[in-house]
């Protein structure tokens, strides 16, 4: 018997790296796991990003271990569509009772290849409004399952103090990631009664495919 069983989990940022971590563990304590990923690269970003491959691999790890898997392909910038997204996956599992926000950018020390008004944009739309866009759909299921549940937003040590390189990427990222533990406060007052934690967690260099590229 897993501390999960029964329970049904939505990733953002599945396809690899700490998403697909999450999405094993939770699995491996006997949770079904709604897994979403944008599967394809952002202009601002040097690195590659995550690919459809790599989502489906994360879902046939989930199902190895017994749990059902549903994958989106979906930007978390995109709120229509991780609505439907969200709706969908809730519709085919059952409930929902745990989300991890997870989904980001790191493009620090991108520029000046790159417009620094879109490299602004973008981190700030991943980082900080994709998590918005996760919760804006996933919260009306939690609270309508009167069940509790809990919310866990990845944000970064950048999250706790200012991460300094004369990069607009760096100070985006902070910026963003310091967003995300002002949404953790406000939720965590706001759904209290509802009995679901809101946490942010602050990892700092995570040997992923985001930092090692």
């Amino acid at each position: 018997m897993g501390k999960l069983d029964g329970r049904v989990a939505l990733i953002t940022g599945a396809a690899r790296g700490q998403g697909r971590a999450h999405a094993v563990a939770l699995a491996g304590e006997g949770a079904d796991i709604i897994a979403t990923d944008l599967c394809a690269d952002i202009p601002v970003c040097d690195y590659p990003l995550a690919t459809l491959e790599d989502l489906a691999e994360t879902g046939r790890l989930v199902e190895k271990l017994g749990r059902r898997a549903v994958t989106h392909q979906v930007d978390v910038r995109d709120a229509p569509a991780m609505r439907t997204a969200v709706d969908s996956g809730v519709a085919t599992l059952g409930r929902l009772d745990i989300v991890v926000a997870n989904a980001a950018i790191a493009p620090i020390g991108a520029d000046p290849r790159h417009d620094p008004d879109e490299l602004w944009a973008a981190t700030l739309d991943t980082n900080l409004t994709g998590v918005w866009n996760t919760l804006a759909p996933a919260i009306p299921h939690l609270v309508a399952g009167a069940r509790g549940g809990a919310i866990v937003l990845i944000s970064s040590t950048a999250g706790l103090k200012g991460i300094v390189n004369g990069s607009v990427g760096a100070t985006a990222y902070t910026a963003s990631k310091h967003g995300v533990v002002g949404i953790m406060r406000a939720l965590a007052l706001e759904l209290a009664p509802h009995s679901i934690r809101v946490n942010t967690v602050h990892p700092t260099g995570v040997n992923t495919p985001m930092i090692r590229n």
